[in-house]
């Protein structure tokens, strides 16, 4: 299975996903925010999860309404695709180098939801693209999720990359993640027997 479809409307925005965490790092992507839709390209790429995202929001308001609600739509998608995480790794954690900015990611597919978040953005905008919407996104998929997400800088002044790295290696540690260990392939892991 490890699959999911979802759709979510609301009176700020329409969403359609799909998601296959045994994907080969496909993508289509139309989120109405351009440098998301880049993001999201290289999530899917970096994971090597198969992504197909339509969201039709409100961005003549401003682009929060469809990042805050893509990030609930891709959270519920792991969830779903995930069922009850047997034989999953359960943790996986990534430092990526992007050119002078180095981040490091660590992810708990533990059924609780929390977000670290210590990317110091410099600047307030990288292109149209308001930099404080990358802590909603992720903020929306940890609850989504029920994952415990922790992103820091390490290094970085270029805001650009800063955030593009969080997001190459958010996809790098999840991969490792929802990754199934074959040995323990019939196993919740968890010593509570479930997550």
């Amino acid at each position: 299975m490890r699959t999911a479809e979802i759709y979510r409307k609301t009176a700020e925005t329409d969403i359609a996903l799909t998601l296959n965490l045994n994907g080969s790092g496909k993508s289509e992507i139309d989120s109405g925010v351009g440098f998301l839709d880049h993001m999201l390209t290289l999530f899917a790429r970096h994971g090597r999860f198969d992504l197909t995202l339509k969201c039709d929001g409100d961005t003549w308001v401003d682009d929060h309404h469809s990042v805050e609600d893509i990030g609930i739509a891709l959270g519920q998608a792991f969830t779903k695709a995930l069922g009850d995480k047997r034989g999953i790794t359960r943790y996986g954690f990534c430092i990526l180098p992007m050119d002078e900015a180095l981040i490091l990611t660590a992810v708990d597919l533990s059924g609780r939801a929390y977000l670290g978040y210590d990317l110091r953005v410099p600047t307030a905008r990288v292109g149209s693209f308001d930099t404080e919407l990358a802590e909603e996104f992720f903020f929306a998929f940890a609850r989504n999720a029920a994952c415990s997400l922790h992103l820091r800088k390490l290094a970085g002044t270029n805001s650009h990359h800063i955030i593009e790295g969080a997001f190459k290696s958010f996809a790098r540690s999840l991969r490792t993640a929802v990754a199934v260990e074959p040995q323990f392939a019939d196993e919740i892991p968890s010593t509570k027997g479930v997550l």
